[in-house]
């Protein structure tokens, strides 16, 4: 049962320090974020439209039922008083 001890007290030893580990990190994500393909300024403005136009139409839609649902829970309600 030590050996499983030893075996992690060997892990620790040989794991680098903190701040190298950090230092590796950031090094990846700068090293994936170069890979990355970046959108020209047009695509970034159409993107952007369309978003906002869905999110108005979704909008939209949403206060249409709502109203509608007003509407008639207020109508039910006036029966009952």
């Amino acid at each position: 049962m030590a050996a499983p001890k030893q075996t992690t007290a060997v892990a620790k030893k040989n794991k680098p320090k903190f701040t190298v580990r950090v230092k590796t990190f950031f090094r990846s994500v700068w090293a994936e974020l170069k890979k990355v393909h970046w959108p020209t300024k047009k695509q970034m403005i159409t993107y952007t439209g369309v978003v906002l136009g869905t999110i108005f139409v979704i909008g939209l839609a949403l206060w249409i039922v709502d109203s509608i649902l007003t509407l008639g829970l207020e109508g039910l309600m006036s029966l009952f008083d």
